[in-house]
């Protein structure tokens, strides 16, 4: 089998040729170094590439399946992590100069889950620094390219993630979503990218940003791929109190439950907001008229509270955020700025080691939680985050899924909201109510914009939501919109082309 027919075996097909002898693990992640080698150049979707520990890895598959042993549900599938998730004895920075240098001495519950399922494990993916961000700019090393375009951003803060399944460098990734991730990065490089019920995965290993909203999930480039990774993460953890302690079930079976009797519930009000891009809404029409067609239902929903959830979160974040940062001083791990005293040396350290995005959300979430700020800002976005869980339990009562748009664009040019934070939080606008409320959330590839003299045809993604631990559900229409359409089987430019040649206009890729 060629180089190029192998990346584009699905991951499932890959660990079944693997299985079968038909392939071997060496062989498979030969292709995939190589597709690597031609896209990382322009793309810089790795921070760091595991060359080694992946032929190793590679290699024990291969000699494991020559003993006659049984391998894994993942043997030999190339799968690359984001840069926040612990590998024990691989470099991991949370995207950031304040960890350069720090090689965790102990195993995440994701890489070893993987591992123990026979998944080859790539290297580090690049990452907004510590998850915040929307477009992998927040960075102190060089931003992700979309494999699309280059001039355009690949959404963040997994855009890393969502690059590098899109342009076939592994056959699937992981991310995490706090606040829509995974989500609309995926939206943004046309791949799927699958948020679970928050404590549906463990956060065993993955470096916290905001904790009651973090939680770790699959990129892949098709709904199936993703519940097979989902059904090796998922599962009680005893390593992580907030991990449910529930059956796992059989994600990929769910995939073939189809959408008929479903009924889909529509935030109208949502889609008449300023700032949606007209491309964006169409598709999100027509995903919808293929879900119909499948079998589900359309019903209106109300979502009162819905207008609050950007600043509720962004109260919430930014004060865990606070809290989950102080730990980075200089003297325990990572990074370190010796001056005479030990104020001197947190205050040297931090100022080198963190970007200005993340300074701003440390002071944000300091300001929220002093004592003369809490009951104002903190304690009342407390209150605004139960309204908004409310509502969605109410939605779902006459409902079973919740359909929204995963970006309010296609996409935008690199630089060009990276100078407006509050542009760039409303990138998440539809995205948060899923973290806020603990749901299960998918992103699917909806089709390309057109394009235009001022924009080229960009990746559009559609948001499904479910209640906490429905998964089922969420993948039953999820796999009913692929398996009704081609959109999945959509792929970028190969190789992708310089991201210097004809930079686009800043104001071409923003919404209408």
């Amino acid at each position: 089998m060629t180089p190029n027919r192998i990346i584009e075996l699905s991951a499932r097909a890959i660990a079944r040729h693997v299985r079968e002898g038909s392939l071997r693990a060496t062989e498979v992640l030969e292709a995939f170094e190589a597709r690597a080698d031609a896209t990382e150049p322009v793309l810089h979707a790795y921070l760091l590439r595991a060359r080694d520990e992946a032929r190793t890895a590679a290699e024990a598959i291969d000699g494991a399946r020559a003993a006659g042993h049984p391998l894994g549900a993942l043997a030999g599938v190339p799968i690359g992590l984001k840069d926040l998730f612990v590998i024990e004895g691989m470099h991991t920075r949370a995207g950031s100069r304040i960890l350069e240098g720090w090689i965790p001495p102990y195993q995440g519950t994701h890489a070893a889950r993987l591992l123990g399922a026979g998944a080859v494990i790539t290297g580090k993916l690049a990452m907004d620094e510590f998850a915040m961000g929307s477009s992998n700019e927040n960075t102190p090393y060089e931003p992700v390219r979309n494999p699309w375009d280059p001039r355009y951003v690949p959404g963040g803060s997994s855009g890393g993630s969502a690059a590098a399944v899109a342009a076939g460098s592994c056959a699937a990734a992981l991310g995490s979503d706090t606040g829509g991730s995974i989500r609309q990065p995926a939206s943004l490089c046309g791949v799927v990218g699958l948020k679970p019920s928050y404590g549906r995965v463990s956060r065993h290993g993955m470096i916290a940003f905001a904790s009651s909203l973090d939680q770790a999930g699959p990129i892949a480039r098709d709904v199936r791929d993703a519940a097979a990774l989902l059904q090796v993460l998922a599962g009680p953890d005893p390593l992580d109190a907030t991990c449910v302690d529930a059956p796992v079930p059989d994600y990929l079976a769910s995939c073939d439950r189809g959408a008929a009797g479903l009924r889909v519930g529509v935030h109208r009000e949502a889609l008449a907001s300023e700032g949606l891009d007209p491309e964006v809404a169409k598709a999100f029409e027509h995903a919808l008229a293929v879900l119909q067609d499948a079998g589900a239902t359309l019903v209106d929903v109300e979502l009162p509270h819905a207008e609050h959830a950007i600043a509720t979160y962004y109260v919430l974040c930014t004060a865990e955020a606070a809290s989950n940062l102080a730990r980075y001083d200089g003297l325990r791990y990572g990074a370190r700025i010796a001056r005479a005293s030990l104020r001197e040396t947190y205050e040297a350290t931090r100022e080198a080691g963190f970007s200005a995005e993340v300074k701003r959300r440390i002071l944000l979430g300091t300001f929220v939680l002093r004592k003369d700020s809490y009951a104002a800002y903190y304690g009342q976005a407390q209150k605004v985050r139960r309204l908004i869980a409310r509502d969605y339990a109410r939605a779902f009562e006459g409902c079973d899924l919740i359909a929204s748009p995963v970006s309010p664009v296609p996409g935008f040019a690199v630089g060009e909201r990276s100078h407006d934070p509050l542009t760039m939080y409303l990138s998440d606008v539809f995205t948060i109510g899923a973290n806020l409320a603990g749901l299960a959330a998918i992103s699917i590839p909806a089709g390309l914009s057109a394009a235009t003299s001022g924009r080229p045809a960009l990746p559009i993604g559609v948001q499904l939501m479910a209640p906490a631990l429905q998964e089922p559900t969420l993948l039953a229409a999820a796999a009913a919109h692929e398996d009704a359409t081609d959109h999945h089987r959509l792929r970028p430019p190969d190789p992708p082309r310089s991201a210097t040649a004809s930079e686009p206009d800043p104001g071409a890729g923003g919404a209408s």
